[in-house]
């Protein structure tokens, strides 16, 4: 009998991606299916999240800037898009799974707040008594819980692995995870300097000779150099890493950051509003909960009103959730049509 299109890329892995991990392999998914006869399982994955409701909404999503004037500031879909590419890149150099890695890349923002980071700092202060909130938790929620109807996307073990493991101090089951975690440091610090010059936030000036010394002078060298250097690096270890070297230059990039972007007064001025919008609406769900969409309503049922309440805010962006704040406690007469 003649293989099937998926087991001719499966044996094709054996190939092209030596050292990575293999489809046939993989630990399968929550709720066992039949394998599709095209596609293997991780490409499979790829096209559930990019059909996913949850990743349409990622263009609406604040990545630094709130609601930035200009048309060609980041959002956390293009930054997802950025993170995709850095990572397939570096993967397919070091002989990794491409289509794992490329899953884990388009997964692991899924469940961002409105408002970047600030809206994820408020639910987090909201659910200090009940196990916090982080958005790298919330991606795989949103996956294995709330897409579908509440049926979740079904997606693989290796690929809510590395969604739910992309931040900093977690581990990871595969190289491919560990391939996503550092492309997105690679993509967010870099496009968040790029946007922080067009913004006026910094001028070129004002860059430290050090990191233009250690990485380039534009945007796209300082991304060249990084991934040549993961490449170089990782070539014949069982980890994926920059070199000591850069890793500490990566380290002096990355304070600079935070210290002339991420808490930049002028970049950050209106985030003190945000906690005020995300609180206000929560607890509006939390008194009201016949308000809430059916299938939230069935999460809460489950797993808790303020848990359900969170999955809800948490999946809005930044203009749906400015819309309920207007349309729940601005009256009428005021609002700016």
């Amino acid at each position: 009998m003649p293989l099937t299109i998926r087991e001719q890329r499966e044996a094709l892995e054996e190939v092209i991606a030596p050292r990575g991990f293999k489809s046939k392999d993989s630990r399968g998914r929550l709720q066992e299916e039949e394998p599709c006869p095209i596609r293997t399982c991780f490409q499979r994955d790829i096209d559930r999240i990019i059909h996913s409701k949850a990743f349409r909404r990622l263009i609406h999503k604040t990545q630094v800037f709130l609601q930035p004037e200009g048309d060609h500031y980041r959002t956390r879909l293009t930054h997802t898009l950025e993170v995709s590419r850095i990572a397939r890149t570096i993967s397919r150099a070091l002989g990794l799974n491409e289509d794992l890695t490329e899953a884990i890349a388009m997964g692991h923002d899924l469940g961002h707040t409105p408002f970047g980071h600030a809206g994820e700092r408020a639910l987090n202060v909201i659910l200090a008594n009940e196990g916090g909130f982080s958005h790298g938790d919330q991606s795989l929620r949103v996956v294995d819980r709330i897409e579908r109807g509440g049926r979740g996307l079904n997606l693989t073990y290796e690929v809510r692995d590395g969604i739910k493991n992309h931040s900093s101090g977690r581990s990871r089951l595969t190289l491919e995870a560990q391939v996503v975690h550092l492309a997105d440091q690679v993509a967010y610090i870099n496009h968040d300097l790029d946007d922080a010059l067009r913004a006026g936030i910094i001028t070129e000036e004002e860059i430290p000779d050090e990191i233009l010394c250690a990485f380039g002078e534009t945007n796209s060298s300082r991304i060249n150099t990084i991934i040549t250097d993961i490449i170089e690096t990782s070539r014949n270890t069982d980890q994926v890493e920059l070199s000591p070297g850069l890793n500490f230059a990566f380290a002096t990039f990355r304070a600079y950051m935070f210290e002339n972007v991420y808490t930049n007064m002028r970049a950050k001025s209106e985030e003190k509003k945000v906690f005020g919008l995300v609180s206000a609406i929560f607890e509006h769900y939390v008194q009201n909960p016949d308000k809430l969409p059916p299938e939230y309503r069935a999460l809460a049922e489950e797993d808790g009103l303020r848990r359900a309440v969170a999955d809800y805010v948490s999946g809005m962006t930044d203009k749906y959730a400015v819309a309920v704040y207007n349309d729940l406690f601005i009256p009428a007469a005021w609002q700016i049509k």
